[in-house]
């Protein structure tokens, strides 16, 4: 395996094991993961936290330093703490076009590297978001409103492992073929034509990451680190509520790919103030070849279409859907699905919002529960589980913007709430907006241009229907037409459970059946569950898988004519003794 310089960290060697073993890890599907996702002390260190709360707070209220970063001038997207209090960072400022010619000029040394060196960079570059974890997640909950908990480990380890997903299939997408091979057809006359030929993966050009307000490192890594290792640079475009988190990992990428010896502008920060439209600008640069983006469905629509010179891959909103038939277990089905809307206040992109309900009820092992008994029943587990204002706090986080705000108020003044979404208070953040769920009951016939929409936020319906057939179609039908990045069935019936996987994979969503214990339909986990799915309108890509890799790079080759080989020397005769 190649080194970087005789002098330079050899990094592709210090990581060649893990790649080996994250590329085996996608294969097999199964739990495995190198970053811990506890904020232990007893992982991460005793000072650990401490530090990482401390380097947020000295952050706050200073410029952002990024040495060397093109841009003369500074400027502050205005964050704000959704916890009660402005960030007042200041980062450069860089036009389009600056960032990408900044961004362009540092290919040529990245490429030559090869995916051996680019990936090994790309690990040292985890590995040392992993050491930050501490930091990153003040910096993503105080973003995002994300609880610490759920920021630390969405906004870390599982982020990073994502990253390091995204790495393992672009690391070994390249490596499918040989570098180098003699080519050699006989001929009926004469001897073999015979060639050697090289192969070289080589990037499409600049990559162009825009980000979302809700999760920015977990849904940006995957194709941050995808377009590097495949050999492009990235502007990495971060909303303007939530610039620190992917500005720490500008910072952290471009330390080691400086101290790997290449151009730290092969990843650059393009922030931008509230208002101005640079992601619109930089995805139409006729130098950007890839567009990574998640966010709202009208500018992922727009992107798709206008960005015509890019490979576009883009996370939208959809319709998550769950279908009640039966179940054995009711107490757990409604605390597995109570936590499910309650988490992050439903603000995840996988937070299930249309639960479709026979009117005249499901079967449980409480007898049977109909349409509207179901949806007391779950306000009355959502009363249960949020009744502890500490607890509640813990697993709802603060809403994130206004957008937010607007979608519960028009929720409320449909006039069908059954559970009316509250105000939590924090005593440690009084001005934090902490919003609990609203459950809303509504009707699959008389209200489909209600439930059809995405309602981002704390925001549920439970739906009644014909009947588990009608569920299914309903189920199937929204999701083809709109999209959906979660499903999820509760039956005891084995043929329902059949007809709810072909209704999945006829709308091109990922199922999850009978949940009723710690695994939950908002969650998945790297390296075993796929996110996304291009088959329905909700994404572009899956998150990650190869499709989500090879489009990045193209194979060239190179060939001549091989030299002719020399003759070999007759080996000396041994003197004959007398």
């Amino acid at each position: 395996m190649p080194q970087l310089s005789p002098q330079g960290p050899d990094f592709p060697a210090r990581h060649r094991a893990l790649l080996e073993q994250a590329v085996a890890a996608a294969g097999r599907r199964e739990h495995w993961t190198p970053y811990p996702e506890s904020p232990s002390k007893s992982v991460y260190g005793e000072d650990a936290a401490k530090l990482g709360e401390t380097a947020f707070h000295d952050q706050v209220g200073r410029a952002f330093e990024l040495p060397g970063h093109p841009g003369e001038s500074l400027m502050s997207p205005g964050e704000r703490s959704p916890y009660g209090f402005p960030l007042d960072i200041a980062y450069p400022r860089v036009g389009p076009d600056a960032a990408v010619a900044a961004a362009k000029a540092a290919v040529p040394a990245w490429r030559d590297a090869g995916p051996d060196v680019r990936a090994g960079v790309a690990v040292e570059i985890l590995a040392r978001l992993n050491a930050s974890s501490f930091e990153i997640a003040q910096a993503v909950q105080h973003t995002t409103g994300q609880p610490f908990v759920m920021a630390f480990q969405a906004g870390g380890p599982h982020a990073q492992d994502r990253g390091l997903e995204a790495v393992a299939y672009a690391w070994a997408e390249q490596k499918r073929h040989v570098e180098r091979a003699r080519w050699s057809k006989p001929q009926r006359r004469g001897g073999p034509l015979v060639l050697d030929k090289r192969f070289t993966p080589v990037g499409r050009g600049v990559s162009l990451l825009v980000a979302c307000n809700t999760f920015p490192t977990w849904n940006g890594y995957p194709g941050l680190f995808a377009s590097l290792v495949t050999g492009n640079p990235v502007v990495v475009k971060p909303h303007a509520g939530a610039v620190l988190p992917l500005a720490i990992t500008v910072r952290t990428a471009r330390e080691v790919l400086a101290e790997a010896g290449f151009d730290p502008n092969l990843v650059v920060l393009a922030a931008e103030e509230p208002g101005e439209r640079t992601a619109a600008d930089l995805a139409l640069h006729p130098d950007v070849r890839i567009v990574d983006f998640t966010g709202s469905t009208e500018f992922g629509d727009w992107l798709e279409a206008n960005a015509r010179q890019a490979v576009v891959h883009t996370e939208k909103a959809g319709l998550n859907t769950v279908v009640l038939d039966s179940t054995d277990d009711y107490r757990g089905l409604l605390g597995n699905l109570a936590f499910s809307l309650a988490l992050y206040s439903g603000q995840m992109c996988t937070t299930p919002q249309n639960l479709l309900v026979p009117r005249a009820g499901i079967d449980t092992d409480q007898g049977t529960r109909t349409a509207d008994e179901f949806a007391a029943d779950l306000a009355a587990a959502l009363d249960g589980l949020l009744a502890d204002p500490a607890r509640a706090a813990g697993t709802l986080g603060a809403v994130v913007n206004a957008g937010v705000r607007e979608r519960l108020t028009r929720a409320a003044e449909l006039g069908r709430t059954v559970r009316a979404s509250t105000r939590i208070a924090l005593p440690e953040h009084p001005e934090a907006d902490v919003r609990t769920p609203l459950v809303a009951r509504l009707d699959a016939d008389t209200d489909r241009d209600t439930y059809t929409r995405e309602w981002f936020g704390p925001v549920s319906f439970v739906i009644g229907t014909d009947s588990t057939e009608h569920s299914l179609r309903v189920f199937r039908d929204t999701v083809r037409a709109h999209g959906a990045l979660t499903a999820a069935v509760h039956s005891t019936s084995e043929a329902v459970l059949a007809a709810a996987e072909r209704s999945a994979l006829e709308a091109g969503v990922h199922l999850s059946e009978n949940l009723t214990g710690g695994v939950f339909v908002n969650q998945s986990a790297a390296f075993s569950d796929f996110h996304g799915s291009a088959a329905n309108p909700a994404a572009s890509a899956t998150l990650s898988d190869p499709a989500f890799v090879t489009g990045r790079f193209a194979t060239l080759q190179s060939r001549r004519p091989a030299p002719a080989e020399e003759p070999a020397e007759e080996p000396a005769e041994e003197p004959v003794d007398a």
